[in-house]
């Protein structure tokens, strides 16, 4: 049985195919035109993209093309009655702006306006953008580089791009809309991002933000409310697939071996109660508890573990790691977001990102930077691959991260991470040989537990990015596309063995431009706003610009090119010359997207 936040019905893209309303000639020339391009958006979508339980993205095309506000109703009510979440109008020739529009103020919109010179599609496009900035209704503006046949019926490659780098974004945010973020305990160690913010949540996100004390896990395993068969089969697999490694510990904090398997049963049980907690479990009312079995309808949680949880119990390392994990004991499945410590605003970065590539998320301190200086002192090695030219950051955490992040699996020969309906039994093997798991630190961990070790293999693209929240300002989005990177073996053992040797770890080299937050390595980590990150496969960083102008989420530090990056047409409104500040500009203009 494969439980998931994601079963039902997931929102849909609806297309919106506007036209020159004068009939008598006019209207009647261009309406297979029209209708052909919004057919040809919905294969494309389709096609390309994937919802996080594999199954091809739904398009829905209004029933007849939109040539005034009547037709536009009955698009808008048929949206509503398919659970339309995200809006694209797509267009080849004139039509009457205000009275086409898509009036929804909650949707993600998006108009392709397709550039001939035979019908004045761009000039319609131009007309309905100006609009929907007047109404206060943002959206993005689509329109080909170079010009078009009137009966050309092909999607340039960027086209093409557009309209998928704003589907992903626009599906994101349908996504989130009405789940939950669950709180499974309070604030740890007052680390600032597990201080949970509702009105965030709400008023940015469309979510809910749901608690529990973290007594409920005690009372679920003492009372036995979790599936039984399931946990003997878990701890069956856990005991086969889960190398333990050396115990770090000294021989005085050192713990018996029947207190150590004692650790695994509770981690293993710990594992199914918070799974169950967040998306429910239908074998719970066949056991008689009918409240437990509808979970929280959470799309991302978080753990708080330390300190009053782990002084006393095992920590959630275990239980982090598998469900962050793309597979478990009921073979491969997609990955639940769960963010160490109740960091809740690295828990939403992580959905950010996964929402976006339907790929498993690394949750990591961003622990330290090495410079070449440092490293030739410590290690005796010049870092002279070109990518780590400029030093390192060592990602590294004492929670543990996604097993997927191994880099075990591949694509063409080269390590990745991969949405889990590509994953291959073989993969999920190997990402479990490369990792161990080790009695956790005593001193750290008196109630004690597992933490996991693994060393991410280097040459993947990656995307890092942090939300932060900032008194007066409000949520504010940073990002940083680079590279994981291999060191040899004696250079990696002298840099990692200076901290905790059972944390898992991951090199990271961002991308320098030169200028600003990215001129160098140290100023990436100097400028970084928060103790952890997020990190997912892929140079994603665009879609997550998108995204968070959809949320009206400011985007203070990113290493993207000015090319890739797509915002709603208004924006510009706000300055050209400075994007960053017209950002911050256009976001507070329109305020959080549900307040």
């Amino acid at each position: 049985m494969k439980l998931s936040p994601f079963n039902g019905s997931l929102p849909k893209i609806g297309i919106r195919p506007t036209i020159d309303g004068r009939l008598g000639g006019v209207r009647e020339s261009l309406e297979k035109q029209t209708m052909d391009q919004a057919k040809a958006a919905a294969r494309l979508i389709s096609s390309t993209l994937r919802y996080p339980d594999g199954r091809p993205v739904e398009c829905v095309i209004a029933d007849t093309c939109i040539g005034g506000v009547a037709e536009a109703s009955a698009c808008a009510e048929k949206f509503a009655r398919e659970g339309v979440g995200v809006s694209l109008t797509v267009t080849p020739c004139w039509c009457y702006g205000s009275e086409t529009m898509d009036m929804n103020p909650l949707i993600p919109k998006a108009v392709w306006g397709f550039n001939g010179t035979e019908r004045p599609g761009a000039v319609y496009l131009a007309a309905v953008l100006a609009g929907h900035s007047q109404k206060g209704i943002p959206a993005f503006g689509i329109y080909g580089r170079d010009v078009q046949d009137g009966g050309d019926s092909s999607i340039p490659a960027d086209v093409q791009g557009k309209i998928l780098q704003f589907a992903r974004a626009g599906l994101a945010v349908a996504l989130m809309r009405g789940k939950s973020y669950l709180g499974m305990g309070g604030v740890s160690m007052g680390i600032a991002g597990s201080i949970v913010d509702q009105p965030f949540f709400e008023n940015y996100l469309g979510m809910r933000v749901e608690t529990i004390d973290m007594t409920e896990f005690l009372r679920r395993m003492d009372l036995g409310i979790y599936d039984q068969d399931e946990f003997k089969r878990a701890l069956n697999w856990t005991k086969t697939n889960c190398r333990e490694g050396d115990d770090y510990n000294s021989e005085k904090t050192r713990r018996p071996r029947s207190r150590l398997d004692g650790e695994w049963e509770k981690s293993v049980k710990m594992a199914l109660i918070a799974r169950d907690l967040m998306v429910g479990n239908p074998r719970l009312a066949a056991m008689g508890f009918g409240e437990e079995a509808h979970g929280h309808n959470a799309i991302a949680a978080g753990f708080q573990g330390q300190r009053q949880w782990t002084d006393y119990q095992p920590n959630g390392d275990f239980l982090e790691a598998i469900l962050n994990t793309s597979f478990d004991w009921n073979g491969i499945r997609a990955p639940y977001i769960v963010a160490t410590e109740n960091d809740c605003l690295n828990g939403a970065s992580m959905l950010f990102g996964y929402l976006l590539t339907n790929t498993a998320q690394i949750f990591a301190d961003v622990r330290t930077y090495w410079s070449p200086d440092a490293v030739k002192r410590a290690a005796g090695y010049e870092l002279d691959d070109i990518v780590a030219a400029g030093g390192i950051l060592h990602l590294i955490n004492s929670g543990p991260a996604t097993l997927d992040g191994t880099g075990r699996q591949e694509r063409n020969g080269q390590p990745a991470m991969k949405p889990f309906w590509e994953i291959s039994e073989a993969e999920a093997q190997k990402c479990l040989a490369a990792t161990t798991w080790h009695p956790s630190v005593t001193e750290y961990f008196p109630g004690g537990g597992w933490s996991t070790r693994f060393l991410t293999r280097g040459g993947m693209p990656v995307t890092m990015c942090r939300l932060n929240l900032v008194k007066g300002l409000g949520p504010a989005l940073q990002i940083a596309e680079g590279y994981t990177v291999d060191l040899p073996k004696h250079v990696h053992d002298a840099l990692d063995q200076r901290t905790n040797p059972t944390w898992p770890t991951t090199w990271f080299a961002p991308n320098l431009t030169g200028q600003g937050a990215f001129r160098d390595v140290y100023s990436v980590m100097n400028n970084w706003g928060a103790n952890h990150g997020a990190i997912s496969y892929g140079h994603i960083g665009a879609d997550l610009i998108s995204l968070a102008a959809m949320l009206r989420i400011p985007v203070y530090m990113h290493n993207v090119a000015a090319e890739r990056v797509f915002r709603p047409s208004t924006w510009a409104a706000f300055g050209t010359a400075d994007l960053e500040g017209a950002d911050y500009r256009a976001c507070r203009n329109f305020g959080p997207l549900y307040a």
